[in-house]
């Protein structure tokens, strides 16, 4: 078979046209949920707890002045109220995360991820972060500014998409 024919005897794909990108970033996807998965269940977790404290992690540097909360995690994770107080109280329980009272606002808590937690999951994704840097390595500076514009516009395309209720 002819190097980017598919297996129906079509015409070589355009290795940038849109199924090409569908393919590999359900593949990507797939391999970070089972890297995912694996690391819920070494660490007695549930999927949902992994990706409350990816969420609890990433906020101060996806909105710096806009701390994570309960509620902004039950938006972001897309699960009820009673979901998110129990993965939070699981997480608090196993000494992941703190709630912290707002010295402004006592009715509001914000959420931080504790360094126990981050030194935990830094040793387990060791080999993921060695392997990122092995493929960015393969990539020149303009290059890696242009893949993460796409990887950013892509995220704030799944963002609206979800907010939207998936184009339904």
């Amino acid at each position: 078979m002819a190097e980017g024919a598919d297996k129906a005897g079509e015409e070589p794909q355009d290795p940038a046209d849109l199924r090409s990108f569908a393919v590999e970033l359900r593949r990507m996807n797939a391999e970070f949920n089972r890297i995912a998965h694996e690391f819920a269940h070494a660490s007695g977790l549930h999927p949902t707890d992994v990706q409350a404290l990816v969420a609890i992690m990433d906020a101060p540097q996806r909105s710096p002045d806009r701390p994570m909360t309960p509620g902004r995690l039950r938006e972001e994770l897309n699960i009820t109220s009673g979901a998110v107080t129990a993965c939070l109280d699981r997480l608090e329980r196993l000494g992941h995360i703190t709630r912290v009272r707002d010295p402004a606002d006592r009715r509001v808590v914000h959420l931080r991820y504790e360094p126990s937690a981050m030194t935990m999951a830094r040793d387990y994704f060791r080999p993921l972060s060695e392997g990122t840097e092995a493929a960015r390595s393969g990539f020149g500076e303009e290059d890696l500014r242009l893949i993460l514009r796409f990887l950013r516009a892509m995220n704030d395309e799944l963002s609206a998409l979800r907010t939207r209720g998936s184009g339904r």
